[in-house]
């Protein structure tokens, strides 16, 4: 071929490029040769790179006569025809390149024309039809930069939503291109997307009488024929039976998500998360009911989690390292610490980490459709009848994986699917004959007392850490709604003649506390001024005296030490256990909680028991009767129980609502019959100590040993008799001092601003 002077102005070499191409086709008659054998990719690249250099010298903006002559004459339209049919071999390729190049190296916006977003939705299609084909890099690529354009200008997505498309191209798109182009858009004979009139197609071969003098006109019906022929042989389109408003970008890179190379699974992921997160609401409608997006997301978390192996070690699943889906790149052979089924959980951690990163990121009604999706299709349809089984391996293992998401999960939308999966969405209070409503939860909160150990620690986590969690459901449906009318406590009236008991620092009722060792420092000048509530700890209630929160705070942190009596304390005798370590969590702890409960707008002090219904019968929920019959039973029960009850109970004490707070750190409620607080069940327990401290033998100094095993300063040695026992003191006074410091960081915390 001729090489031309680089004197000729850009647009004479651009053609020539172009024609050189075009004349292949009309020219050659072995289409078996690779086009790598062909000059065809240095005719593209020339003309990219013409197309660049044309823009690089113009004002921005402005469409320059090489640009003009590539939507004029349809040429991607030509080339998507080529690349469809692969001739020659490899030309899919070399299609999918160029437009990758072209919407990635020039600025100003292609999208917008008809004779770019046409064959570029065409091409699409192209796309993940067939797994792990030698073009997969390309058409990843290729899907990707689209993406990226969308997101940077939403509302081109209106150009890919299908049924779109004759509406647009009748009307013309923005930035409209002449009149003729359009002419006959609506005629869509064949998936070219070119009628079949001659001029048409000579249109699209770039040879239209301009230029006749490069050569005779018979030139071009012979490339319209060749073209043609390639639409013939290629395969005809579903276009037609594609139900309304297709997505076809969406279900590319869903195919390609599929693909066994990871990398391209990953930038395909990454693809719908852009796509997700555009605002625009045809392309979100679109997305949730005109794409099988929510089918395959869920389908893909419930078949991984059907592969696990039927049991796990629990601690396997709680300890697999942190999970980013972008990096499921696990190898067994360089793993130390392999076991089976780890790569099956990290599959599964890994994709349950990209629906919720997804979620997270997804437009608000799209993350809405997911996350209903994951529930029904995946929590409901999987998970529950696994958590709801009898057979105790089957229940540890998928109350591990249960606690395992809990923790994992950062999405909003989809924490609060999971907390109603969980919890129901029941928040009217609980009554013992109604307690099973939501059966899972029912159950779950059942497992918290189960035979098994491992199962009871395993549920009580699951309920830890779902406190954890920044949804106000949660809290609420479990203890909250059970308190709402403070009927856990009696309302004694004051008659005028208390008044003055009152104001000398007394409580009508309270006979027996002036000479309560607890109760010293009241005096009359130890009022308490107006603040809201945790300027006091526990609130002012006309049942006790209203002296300075400072003698209030102190004899409630009072109340919880000296409850274990002395000789069934052990602390002192060992050093480093004192009481600063809880001072120290129970801050850290209590300003975490107070940074997610903020925004709940909870209540400064509790409601007036005035406005409260006392009279209706007091029960304080599913959850806090198990938890409470645990803490009764901690001197009969395993160490490990007892640790995990007690931190889910020193856990809700922490919560900053003025309800939780009186019934579960508040000693001096005065407690309607029949009711029971945390401090109640204390006192129970250490009443039953007492009994049985008498019948042991040498009781301070076994304790004292086994403190001293516990805490790793004894070696283990002989079984010592009443082990139980003996470690359910320590961890009764353990738990005492925690709630003590709980109440004075709660108090401390309030009274400075």
């Amino acid at each position: 071929s001729i090489h031309l002077a680089p004197s000729l102005p850009l647009q004479e070499d651009f053609v020539y490029h172009w024609k050189a191409i075009t004349h292949y086709y009309i020219e050659t008659s072995d289409d078996k040769a690779p086009v790598t054998d062909t000059n065809i990719p240095s005719h593209l690249e020339q003309m990219l790179d013409i197309l660049v250099q044309e823009e690089n010298e113009r004002e921005s903006g402005e469409t320059g006569p090489c640009m003009e002559y590539l939507l004029h004459h349809k040429i991607l339209e030509t080339l998507y025809t080529l690349g469809k049919a692969d001739c020659p071999p490899g030309m899919k390729q070399q299609v999918l390149v160029f437009y990758t190049k072209l919407l990635g190296r020039i600025r100003q916006p292609l999208l917008p024309h008809i004779n770019v977003h046409r064959p570029v939705q065409k091409l699409i299609r192209l796309c993940g039809e067939v797994l792990a084909t030698p073009t997969e890099n390309e058409e990843i690529q290729f899907l990707c930069i689209v993406c990226a354009k969308l997101k940077q200008d939403p509302y081109l997505v209106n150009f890919f939503l299908e049924n779109k498309l004759k509406s647009w191209a009748s009307k013309g798109a923005p930035n409209v291109i002449s009149e003729d182009t359009l002419k006959g858009q609506d005629s869509l004979s064949n998936d070219t997307g070119q009628s079949q009139q001659p001029e048409k197609l000579s249109g699209a071969a770039g040879a239209e009488h301009t230029e006749s003098e490069d050569g005779p006109p018979h030139q071009t019906d012979d490339l319209s024929t060749s073209l043609d022929d390639l639409s013939a042989t290629s395969l005809p389109e579903a276009s037609v039976v594609r139900p309304n408003q297709d997505y076809n970008l969406v279900n590319s890179l869903l195919n390609l998500t599929r693909s066994p190379d990871g990398r391209i699974a990953v930038k395909a992921c990454e693809g719908l998360m852009l796509l997700v997160s555009l605002p625009e609401p045809a392309a979100v409608k679109c997305l949730t009911q005109g794409t099988s997006l929510c089918e395959l997301l869920t389908d893909r978390l419930a078949s991984l989690y059907k592969a696990l192996p039927q049991s796990v070690d629990p601690l396997d699943i709680e300890t697999v390292e942190a999970i980013n889906w972008g990096l499921d790149s696990y190898s067994h052979k360089e793993d130390a610490s392999a076991f089976p089924g780890k790569r099956a959980l990290i599959s599964f951690l890994s994709w349950f980490d990209y629906c919720d990163q997804l979620i997270k990121e997804a437009q608000k009604t799209a993350a809405v459709a997911l996350a209903r999706a994951v529930h029904e299709r995946f929590f409901i349809g999987v998970m529950e009848p696994q958590l709801m089984q009898t057979s105790e391996m089957g229940i540890l293992t998928s109350t591990a994986l249960l606690h395992r998401i809990v923790r994992q999960v950062t999405s909003d939308v989809l924490l609060q699917e999971m907390v109603v999966f969980i919890l129901g969405e029941q928040r009217e209070p609980e009554t013992l004959a109604e307690i099973s409503r939501h059966p899972l939860r029912h159950r779950l909160i059942e497992h918290c007392d189960h035979i098994s150990d491992e199962i009871s620690i395993m549920t009580l986590r699951m309920f830890e850490h779902l406190l954890q969690k920044p949804n106000e459901h949660i809290l609420y449906n479990l203890v909250l709604r059970n308190l709402e009318e403070r009927n856990y406590t009696e309302y004694k009236p004051l008659c005028p003649e208390d008044k003055d008991v009152v104001e000398n620092g007394l409580v009508a009722g309270a006979v027996d506390l002036e000479e309560d060792p607890l109760f010293t420092d009241i005096s009359p000048d130890n009022t308490l001024s107006k603040k809201e509530w945790l300027s006091s700890s526990p609130p002012p209630t006309p049942d006790h005296p209203k002296n300075d929160g400072k003698t209030e705070v102190h004899k409630i942190v009072n109340s919880f030490l000296c409850l274990v009596p002395d000789e069934a304390k052990s602390s002192y005798h060992v050093e480093g256990t004192g009481y600063d370590t809880y001072l120290r969590d129970a801050h850290r702890q209590f300003r975490d909680y107070c940074a997610i409960c903020l925004r709940w707008e909870w209540p400064g002090s509790p409601k007036a028991l005035e406005k409260c219904n006392l009279e209706a019968a007091f029960f304080e929920g599913h959850f806090l009767k198990v938890l409470f019959d645990r803490m009764g039973r901690i001197l009969d029960q395993p160490y490990d129980v007892n640790l995990q009850v007690t931190s889910v109970l020193s856990r809700l004490s922490l919560f900053p609502h003025p309800h939780t707070h009186e019934y579960l750190l508040d000693p001096y409620v005065n407690l309607a019959s029949g009711c029971r607080s945390l401090f109640s069940v204390i006192v129970r327990v250490v009443g039953d100590l007492m009994v049985r401290i008498q019948r042991i033998q040498d009781f301070t100094p076994k304790l004292l040993l086994v403190r001293k095993r516990l805490l790793g300063l004894e070696p283990e040695g002989p079984v010592i008799d009443h082990i139980t026992l003996l470690e359910g003191v320590i961890v009764l006074e353990e738990f005492c001092k925690e709630l003590a410091a709980i109440a004075f960081v709660k108090y401390h915390a309030s009274s400075t601003p």
